[in-house]
């Protein structure tokens, strides 16, 4: 087993992230460099800007970025297979990579909902079961921690675009959130015998390229603005970091108290 110590140093450790090219995955990214993590850096699109970000700031950290469509089980499965023969371990995944359509229950299709049920919620399940079997049970350790949101705890944040009668965050991305955290608890209760623990982080409304040009009733929470990818990095560095080694299962809300109770 890992050895227990109550502080937040990953020096020499190997983390995960999908959806890192940019946004919440790339500011999870450099928080893990920072506190000693070397890094991949998965995504659809290309990761390479963020890996030269990471690199040029923290020389001793190693950084790859494999492009990876992470709702193909061979393709998350040759990624994980990658890293290990690259980095000779994984010890944090951080499934953040998802998509958010806004449309309506009544004009959604098919092909929408998959979409964000395939993107969301499929790859986070393929990526976890990835790095798990063989490589966390094999080493007796790891972390795993999944990007839901507060949409899948409350059914949507109320939102609007400017000059439309959208902007919520559709049935299929709550619903997919919401299957994330049910999925956390599910697997941390089968894997915490193995060292192996798993949470869940709900975001609030971040700046990312998901909001943009979306309005929030800031004026409803406690924290009166909209988050930052940094204010999700932190929560993530925390539940990656040997200071969270007696929580698994949980959802931890950053919401600036949106979702209090």
């Amino acid at each position: 087993m890992w050895e227990i110590s109550h502080n937040q140093s990953l020096k020499g450790q190997v983390a995960i992230i999908t959806g890192a090219a940019r946004g919440i995955g790339a500011a999870c990214a450099r928080a893990l460099a920072r506190n000693g993590c070397h890094i991949v850096i998965v995504d659809i699109i290309s990761g390479e800007e963020t890996v030269q970000a990471i690199q040029s700031e923290f020389p001793d950290i190693r950084v790859l970025a494999m492009q990876v469509d992470i709702r193909k089980k061979e393709e998350v499965q040759k990624a994980v297979t990658e890293t290990v023969e690259r980095l000779g371990r994984v010890d944090i995944l951080v499934n953040n990579a998802g998509t958010a359509s806004r449309l309506g229950l009544e004009e959604m299709t098919v092909e929408d909902w998959q979409r964000d049920i395939d993107t969301n919620l499929l790859g986070t399940f393929l990526f976890t079961q990835a790095v798990i079997y063989p490589y966390m049970k094999n080493q007796g350790y790891g972390k795993i921690i999944n990007i839901s949101s507060i949409s899948g705890m409350i059914g949507g944040v109320t939102s609007a675009l400017p000059g439309s009668d959208r902007g919520r965050s559709g049935p299929a991305y709550a619903a997919s959130k919401g299957g994330i955290i049910a999925l956390t608890k599910w697997v941390a209760k089968e894997v915490g015998e193995l060292g192996i623990y798993c949470n869940s982080i709900a975001p609030g409304s971040v700046v990312t390229e998901l909001t943009r040009g979306v309005e929030y009733p800031l004026d409803q929470q406690p924290i009166k603005r909209m988050g930052d990818p940094a204010d999700i990095a932190e929560a993530v560095v925390f539940l990656g970091s040997p200071a969270s080694n007696y929580v698994t299962g949980q959802v931890l809300k950053v919401c600036g108290g949106l979702a209090i109770g």
